[in-house]
């Protein structure tokens, strides 16, 4: 929500400055995100000097400069005016600028052979005066201190950018911030006055409401206005729709924008000439398509909300209007629209379609359902000011009645919930200030809701408006009475949260998915007959609740795979259910590793991860727990998920009727038939709720990751080096190139023999090349790799080996 403070100040009286607004606005719950100028075209020129100016290799009349411009580092740019010399203060245009005097927007280019980054500019090109002959020479005793600065001042009005919650569409308006300020004591709501608009006979256009099912349109109100010409706005309301980040169109579009701004009141205005006898406000029909104002095409679905006239669709109501029925510079006659659209009407249709527009925006939180005549109005009497025309009488067809909700409010609820009181006359007067109509009986305010309040329900909303606009720093800081004499979490809870830990510090990256699952995985992973299936599921892939732990973890690993991550290890602990009735779930926590233990390295051989690797890592993070390796008994009995020879069954003890954990080989034929494309997979889990003894000490292992949302790629180097080089001179040059984007190296293969000279090996690296802030392309990656090169020849003597 943009405007500014001039703005405001239309429909509030206050003496308060700019600076005290803004926290006064923070006060009350409207958050202010920005209060800045309006950027300019003539922001880019900034004070410059130049440090250094040499002769162009490849042009007499060109000079090489290198310039300050209050970075870190100087930049260069290739300059033909005489005067450029060394120490000199100028200005400097950056590239992307558009020079005043021709237009012309600069960009990076090479002159003659050198690479130039913006210009250095005269008096002529920022039509100044007419001075051509060389590049404008500043006061160094006035600039010597502002190198870097903008050389001409923005005097546009500051912006106020309000991050407006979706419960308070009122705000949306600049009125509603005005009312809201006024409640609170800075300042006082200035009256509308409304003058009798004087009306030129009856509208021609009939408008009609169709009275259908699922009809997203309560009332509509009109004015036709015609023999207007469509002008350029005047300048105050070309500068409010600048300041709302927009451009000026014509003088009708602009007011309907200034006034949805002004009031929170969306109208649009139809070419009266082009409207084919009628309105006619009615559900779309399947199939039903129009060209937007967007200049796209939209297909209906059926029960959409529409404006049509005899011939057809003329807009999506309370979205977006039409082509067909635009206002253009030589529109004669038009009809205003000023109508209540229903918000689940509009979101449904705009979620549909895909539209974002202002208009959808306000009309989907709630406008004032009775702000028709209000709006229409105001823009009304504007375009017959600005661009003539007589004005017809009003017309606002209704099909439903809206009435103010009522609320009776307890006084006491107040001091209740919030620990201090307020005098009841201070409260029926902010009330009173917000639009609500007041009748105090006994101890019991009657409020009658404003009909611009949709999201005030019920007496606590009332509450939350009073300390609101009171003040949250009334609300006292009262500290506990009693000290914790027991533990935050019981000793399940700790066990919960320590195996987490424990299972992540061996390299195992926890994942939170749903509860749900898809039926077709989940039935490889299914040990008893019972399924329980979601009567409404929130999508067709996760239809039923999950019986293990693993449908969710083999899905996001295939996921992974795919994607060509490769070695991937997952956990997730949380329930895994096994019958309909409550209660009829346990705890678990499941782990996958798939592909190799090692890779390729100089030492050692590929080694797929197996069997031992998940039991190794099961029963190291049971003896974390304080469980005896000594006493734990395995068997070979699984699941039916499980590889039948390469998996295992564990109990605390050989007395134990219900087994702790499972370990062991996914099945193959789930591999198979998952399509999961990787070397092996392994798993482990672990019932919580077959833990009876949590008297145990627990283990903390402490570990930290990093990893990144964007893909890592992977370069290969074989060096020839003199055979004193070590390996790790070599890995820690390429570690040190750029340790932002450098994840890991590892030497794959050390070579000695034919076709290397006898003092010198061959040494082999895999470097691992990922960015945490974007996805590299292919000349970030040759980049990077000329780098390495290059370092590693220049500071160990090294060559790459072809």
């Amino acid at each position: 929500m943009k405007f500014t403070i001039q703005w405001l100040k239309e429909h509030l009286d206050t003496k308060l400055s700019d600076e005290k607004i803004i926290e006064k606005l923070t006060f009350i719950g409207l958050e202010v995100e920005s209060f800045e100028s309006i950027s300019s075209e003539f922001d880019n020129f900034k004070v410059a000097k130049i440090v250094s100016a040499e002769q162009h290799p490849n042009a007499d009349r060109l000079k090489v400069c290198d310039v300050d411009i209050g970075q870190k580092n100087t930049i260069k740019v290739v300059c033909g005016a005489p005067n450029a010399k060394k120490d000199l203060i100028t200005i400097y245009a950056s590239p992307g600028t558009i020079i005043p005097k021709n237009k012309m927007k600069l960009s990076i280019s090479k002159i003659r052979g050198v690479t130039s980054h913006g210009m250095l500019c005269s008096e002529s090109e920022l039509n100044i005066s007419n001075e051509s002959d060389g590049i404008i020479e500043l006061s160094s005793k006035k600039y010597q201190n502002k190198i870097g600065n903008k050389y001409f001042k923005n005097n546009s009005p500051k912006i106020l950018d309000l991050s407006i919650t979706p419960n308070r569409p009122d705000c949306l308006g600049v009125r509603g911030v005005a009312r809201d300020l006024a409640a609170a004591g800075y300042g006082k709501l200035k009256k509308i006055n409304y003058k009798k608009l004087k009306s030129d006979g009856s509208q021609d256009i009939k408008v009609s409401i169709k009275k259908e099912k699922y009809q997203g349109c309560n009332s509509f109100g009109s004015c036709l206005i015609k023999g207007i010409k469509n002008v350029e706005s005047p300048q105050w309301l070309k500068n409010k729709i600048i300041s709302l980040g927009q451009k000026p169109i014509s003088a009708v579009v602009d007011i309907t924008n200034y006034v949805m701004i002004d009031l929170n009141r969306p109208l649009h205005a139809y070419d009266a000439d082009k409207i084919d006898k009628e309105i006619i406000v009615r559900n779309s029909k399947e199939g039903e398509s129009f060209e937007a104002l967007d200049n796209k095409k939209y297909t209906l679905e059926k029960d959409m909300c529409v404006i049509s006239d005899r011939s057809g669709v003329l807009g999506l109501g309370g979205i977006i209007g039409g082509t067909r029925s635009g206002t253009e510079e030589y529109t004669k006659n038009i009809l205003l629209e000023s109508a209540y659209f229903d918000p689940s009407s509009i979101r449904k249709t705009s979620k549909k379609l895909n539209i974002e527009t202002d208009a959808k925006f306000r009309f989907e939180r709630g406008i004032d359902p009775q702000s028709n005549l209000d709006g229409i109005e105001k823009a009304a009497k504007l375009i017959q000011q600005i661009c003539g025309g007589k004005i017809s009488r009003f017309n606002n067809q209704k099909i439903k009645n809206f009435k103010n909700n009522n609320i009776k409010f307890e006084i006491h609820l107040f001091d209740r919930i919030t620990g201090f009181e307020i005098k009841t006359k201070e409260i029926i007067k902010i009330l009173s200030d917000l639009g609500f109509g007041t009748k105090l009986k006994k101890n019991i305010i009657s409020l009658e809701i404003p009909s611009w309040r949709p999201d005030i329900t019920q007496p606590i909303d009332i509450v939350e408006e009073i300390v609101r606009i009171k003040g949250y720093d009334h609300i006292k800081t009262i500290d506990p009475e009693k000290t914790r004499l027991k533990p935050t979490l019981n000793k399940t809870q700790k066990l919960f949260h320590f195996l987490q830990r424990s299972v992540a510090s061996k390299g195992y990256v926890e994942t939170v998915t749903w509860s749900f699952t898809d039926e077709k995985i989940n039935n490889y992973f299914r040990e008893n007959k019972h399924q329980i299936n979601i009567i409404n599921p929130i999508s067709s892939d996760l239809n039923v609740l999950r019986s293990s732990i693993f449908p969710n973890l083999v899905f996001y690993l295939k996921k992974n795979i795919d994607r060509g991550f490769r070695d991937i290890s997952l956990f997730e602990i949380g329930p895994t259910f096994y019958g309909k009735e409550p209660g009829e779930q346990l705890t678990v926590i499941g782990a996958l590793r798939s592909g190799k233990a090692i890779r390729s390295n100089w030492l050692e051989k590929d080694r797929n991860i197996d069997v031992y690797d998940s039991k190794r890592d099961l029963v190291q993070t049971l003896v974390e727990a304080g469980f005896n390796k000594e006493k734990l008994y395995f068997v070979d009995e699984t699941p039916s998920y499980y590889h039948p020879g390469k998996s295992g069954k564990v109990y605390l003890s050989k007395t134990d009727k219900n087994p702790i954990a499972f370990f062991g080989e996914i099945h193959p034929n789930i591999i198979k038939n998952l399509e999961i494309n990787t070397d092996s997979l392994v798993c482990f889990e672990i019932y919580l709720d077959h833990i009876n003894d949590t008297t145990r000490k627990l283990r903390e292992r402490k570990s930290s990751f990093q990893y990144s949302d964007y893909q890592k790629s992977e370069r290969d180097f074989a060096f020839i080096v003199d055979k004193k080089i070590k390996v790790q001179d070599l890995v820690n040059i390429i570690s040190s190139v750029d340790k932002n984007l450098i994840k890991s190296v590892n030497v794959f293969d050390v070579y000695e023999g034919a076709n290397i000279p006898l003092d010198k090996k061959s040494i082999a690296l895999n470097v691992n090349i990922q960015s945490s802030d974007k996805a590299l392309k292919e000349n970030d990656l040759d980049n990077i790799s000329n780098l390495i090169i290059s370092e590693v020849e220049k500071r160990s003597g090294a060559k790459i080996r072809s």
